[in-house]
């Protein structure tokens, strides 16, 4: 048997046994594909001018008393400020999970999530896990990173047999123009191949940072491709401070740093912020972390960690972004790199169009095989 006969049988029968699984991964992330701007189209109406000329958004001590005498049900463990202060602060108050609160006010907007927030999550469910709930999600999980795994093998063996036999004219144009003068079987070929061949380097890149994702061996291969020991597990969250317990606290004066000082001196540090979060600290004898990003929040080389003392005022570490190894980096990109976050709106909008690519390769290659066999 010819190795191209091998590479399509394997093609085939690969892509049939993932199909409706990448086709739900597929339609699932069309969905998602513009989330962040959903997200913030949802909060339209959470927006507040000032009540009055000249009046400014409260300091981050009292906005957080103020937050502190409402019935929440969960404290937050964190905040986070727009550098627009009309735009709510958001309060993560659980994984994902966020309250919204008036700047000026404290006053809290919203009760939980709205129906647009529910169903972006559900949709995001469905495209991580199946929508499967609790111990299940492990299923789900394995389902959805097994066919992501066959989608790459589908990757590399259509472009074996993509390539053409014989460099022609005509052969170019059946892999890289759509024909109007076919029907049948040999349409859906061409559209097949085409779609295929221009959305080749997106659907890699997405399929690949989802191995990542997925799989520890592919996430382990991405600090060995550049020469580095991949980290214990652990050590991933990890996050050492050069603040020794003995500094922070036998230094304290009986007045300690307001977060509002140390809020605004992270901004004086990155003068070009469009977002800081503030970690809520677990006591006063810890350290104060302010996240301070500079894009559109899912973009990791935009961001920097900002570590205070509150006895001092003074950062006393800069992590993040900057001070990971290239290893860190890489996988960080790939996180982002499989929505197309990373690269803004015009990123988002190429991995949109890939995965609209993978619903019609996926409805091609089940039209081809279901023709070829009935």
């Amino acid at each position: 048997m010819a190795i191209r006969k091998v590479f399509f049988w394997i093609h085939l029968v690969i892509g049939v046994a993932v199909s409706v699984v990448v086709l739900m991964m597929s339609v699932t992330g069309v969905l998602l594909t513009y989330e962040m701007q959903l997200d913030r189209w949802a909060l339209r109406d959470y927006r507040a001018p000032p009540p009055g000329p000249g009046v400014e958004p409260l300091a981050v001590d009292e906005f957080l008393h103020q937050v502190s005498t409402r019935p929440l049900e969960t404290l937050p463990s964190s905040i986070r400020l727009q550098v627009d202060p009309r735009e709510p602060a958001a309060l993560s108050v659980g994984r994902g999970d966020y309250l919204y609160a008036n700047r000026y006010t404290g006053k809290i907007l919203n009760d939980g999530d709205g129906p647009m927030r529910r169903f972006l999550r559900s949709v995001m469910y469905w495209h991580r896990w199946l929508a499967l709930e609790g111990d299940d999600r492990d299923l789900g999980r394995a389902v959805t990173g097994a066919a992501n795994l066959g989608f790459f093998l589908l990757l590399a063996s259509g472009f074996y047999l993509l390539w053409p036999r014989t460099w022609t004219l005509n052969s170019l144009r059946n892999i890289i123009t759509f024909r109007r003068d076919l029907k049948g079987r040999t349409r859906d070929l061409n559209w097949h191949n085409v779609v295929g061949f221009w959305l080749s380097v997106p659907l890699l890149i997405i399929v690949v940072s989802g191995l990542v994702i997925s799989y520890g061996w592919a996430s382990n291969l991405v600090y060995r491709a550049v020469g580095e020991e991949p980290p214990l597990p652990a050590s991933l969250s990890a996050s050492e401070t050069s603040i020794t317990e003995d500094e922070q606290a036998g230094s304290f004066s009986a007045r300690q740093c307001s977060y509002q000082t140390l809020f605004e001196r992270a901004a004086e540090e990155v003068p070009d912020w469009n977002s800081i979060t503030l970690e809520l600290p677990e006591s006063d004898n810890t350290p104060v972390v302010f996240a301070v990003d500079r894009g559109n929040g899912r973009q990791p080389s935009k961001r920097i960690n900002l570590t205070f003392s509150r006895s001092d005022c003074r950062v006393h570490e800069r992590g993040g972004y900057p001070t990971h190894s290239r290893g860190r980096q890489l996988r960080s990109w790939f996180r982002y790199a499989h929505t197309g976050e990373v690269y803004g709106f015009a990123g988002q909008t190429i991995a949109g169009a890939a995965s609209v690519g993978g619903v019609v390769l996926v409805w091609t290659a089940l039209a081809m095989a279901y023709r070829r066999f009935f």
